[in-house]
């Protein structure tokens, strides 16, 4: 119950202040607009790809599982 009641107050105050939540977006903004060359922006262009496509590969093994399961 404790543990709801954490996450629900920790939601609330992500939601109540929205400008601390994004504060490192702007903060990776200026530093790749900063660079002319472009070598960081496609690093960090590529880990967002990376991360984007974890949850998809991890929900498609879970759905795999569990479609192989009810044909057995």
């Amino acid at each position: 119950m404790m543990r709801k009641l954490f996450c629900f107050l920790i939601l609330i105050a992500l939601l109540t202040f929205p400008e601390t939540a994004e504060a490192q977006c702007a903060m990776c903004r200026a530093v790749l607009e900063s660079e002319e060359s472009g070598n960081a922006a496609k690093g960090i262009n590529n880990g967002i790809v990376y991360l984007m496509a974890i949850p998809y590969v991890l929900v498609a093994g879970v759905f795999y599982f569990v479609y192989r399961k009810m044909r057995s």
